[in-house]
């Protein structure tokens, strides 16, 4: 379902496939990096801690990702940071 009218859609588009291949590739980091910060802000553990880096893993990827996958990275991050 969209809300958006067919014509601030196309309008939107073409404002988006004028620029570079380069200043969408920098747009999609930024947004990216923004994301990342409202992701870290939320997490309540200590900056750098394996709970920290544990719960940022699993808001990025813990849907996308096997249970095994996720749970031998787990394991290899608390194995490091021990």
């Amino acid at each position: 379902m969209t809300d958006t009218d067919p014509r601030i859609e196309q309008l939107f588009t073409q404002m988006i496939m004028s620029k570079t291949g380069e200043e969408r590739l920098r747009m999609g980091f930024e947004m990216y990096e923004t994301a990342r910060k409202f992701v870290e802000a939320s997490i309540l553990a200590p900056a750098g801690s394996v709970d920290f880096l544990q719960a940022l893993f699993l808001r990025f990827y813990g849907t996308d990702l096997p249970e095994q996958f996720k749970k031998n990275f787990i394991t290899a991050l608390m194995n490091k940071k021990a």
